[in-house]
């Protein structure tokens, strides 16, 4: 058996449900080794293409023979979509659609369908930018839908970026923007509101995620100027840590033994330059007593990541930036291995899958390099070509020189995320699911 990169629940039993459950791959299960394409084409190993309503910047999640995926649609963001596929064929098995509660104008500019839902054995929970929060069991039977958004006075001028994260119980929603930020905990099985932590005003796009530190789980926000742990069971802070910025736009991922790497860029327009160079580091947590204790273990000099999120494998950190510039660094020392530029950015965040690391160019490259210390790309693959995909149409005409150079940058085919589960990487982009399989 491998393991990913992520902490992972591995496959004892191969008759359990394959699961890829949330953002970034959180508890997802492992495979068997080679089990995954190391080389497709646009019309070789590419299983099916799904084309989906509308347009979504989530992942998918999928559990067992069932993929779960979100859209918007409209052009005011009138109508949200969640789609449920076979995951074997792509076919359609539902769609179930809510009207948005806040309505705004559908721009290239702001979140579309942003959030990635959380599924589990019993539910999917999906959250929609608009605070529209919706659970439907794996047939798209409603279990329960909240109005967030109203009950948390949302109003953010860009959209919510974040993805909920989970354990057995509960789901956790981080609403950091401008006007009041807070952190929710709430129950997957009725809906209601369990805790709330209110915090700093602060614009960020960062999701939360689990990170488990000696068999004790902790929720762990990275979010523009500081890192918080919490416990999820009761919303209590167990520690927090302030030498940090920039860090608006990537997740810390468990790493294993309370590590994980954090992502700070200086923005688009260098604000936060300053206090992003000392911030791209590996954090260390750590028991203290009866407390806990969080340190910087070392920084990751000249790195500058986009929306990717920096990941560990087989003892290698990686950061790509906006250029495709890869930057791998010895994960004890942090000092650099090597620093080379692939054919494209990346804005889904890197998988480390046994000998691999999967990098997906935002443009549809998907670039295949060898795992640790020594360059070697084994593939570069073209996932989709302008034949294989629907046209979108187009929105509404932008109103400034920035907002023009959003709608250029947005417009084309982007690959958003993925997911890895049945020998098969699902690849998101903004109107179609597409799978690669040997």
């Amino acid at each position: 058996m491998f393991t990913f990169t992520f902490a992972l629940c591995l496959l004892a039993d191969p008759s359990l449900p394959q699961v890829w459950p949330a953002f970034l791959g959180a508890d997802a299960t492992a495979a068997e080794p080679g089990s995954l394409p190391l080389r497709w084409t646009p019309t070789e190993h590419i299983a099916w293409v799904q084309p989906l309503p509308g347009h979504g910047q989530s992942s998918p999640v999928v559990y067992g023979d069932r993929v779960f995926v979100t859209s918007v649609e409209g052009p005011k963001k009138d109508t949200y979509h969640t789609i449920c596929l076979d995951a074997q064929t792509g076919e359609q098995l539902w769609k179930r659609s809510l009207a948005n509660s806040a309505p705004v104008d559908n721009s290239y500019y702001v979140s579309r369908a942003a959030p990635t839902p959380v599924v589990d054995s019993q539910r999917v929970v999906v959250f929609f930018e608009s605070g529209d929060c919706v659970a439907y069991d794996h047939e798209g039977q409603l279990l329960w839908q909240r109005l967030l958004g109203s009950d948390e006075g949302l109003s953010p001028e860009f959209g919510i970026g974040s993805s909920p994260c989970q354990t057995e119980s509960m789901f956790f929603v981080l609403l950091d923007y401008e006007g009041p930020a807070r952190l929710l905990g709430i129950s997957k099985q009725t809906g209601e509101t369990v805790w709330k932590v209110d915090r700093q005003p602060r614009r960020s796009w960062s999701s939360p995620a689990i990170v488990r530190v000696d068999g004790q789980p902790h929720l762990v926000v990275s979010s523009a100027g500081t890192i918080d742990g919490y416990d999820p069971a009761d919303g209590s802070v167990l520690w927090s840590f302030d030498d940090i910025g920039g860090n608006t736009g990537t997740t810390p991922i468990d790493s294993g033994d309370g590590r994980f790497l954090v992502g700070a860029s200086p923005g688009r327009n260098g604000e936060n330059a300053g206090s992003a160079a000392g911030s791209n580091c590996l954090m260390q947590i750590s028991r203290e007593g009866d407390g806990w204790e969080i340190t910087k273990k070392w920084v990751a000099e000249g790195v500058s990541p986009s929306w990717a999120s920096p990941i560990l494998h087989q003892g290698v950190a990686y950061w790509i930036n906006r250029a495709g510039v890869v930057t791998a660094l010895d994960a004890s020392t942090g000092e650099e291995v090597y620093t080379k530029r692939l054919e494209e950015s990346s804005w889904a965040t890197p998988v480390g899958v046994g000998e691999r690391v999967y990098f997906f160019g935002k443009d549809g490259v998907v670039t295949v390099l060898a795992a640790g210390r020594d360059y070697q790309v084994l593939a570069e693959n073209e996932s989709w070509t302008d034949q294989t995909l629907p046209d979108e149409p187009a929105l509404g005409e932008e109103s400034s020189e920035q907002r023009r150079r959003a709608a250029a940058m947005f417009s084309k085919p982007t690959l958003y995320g993925f997911a890895i589960a049945n020998r098969t990487i699902y690849l998101r982009v903004g109107n179609a699911l597409l799978a690669a399989r040997q």
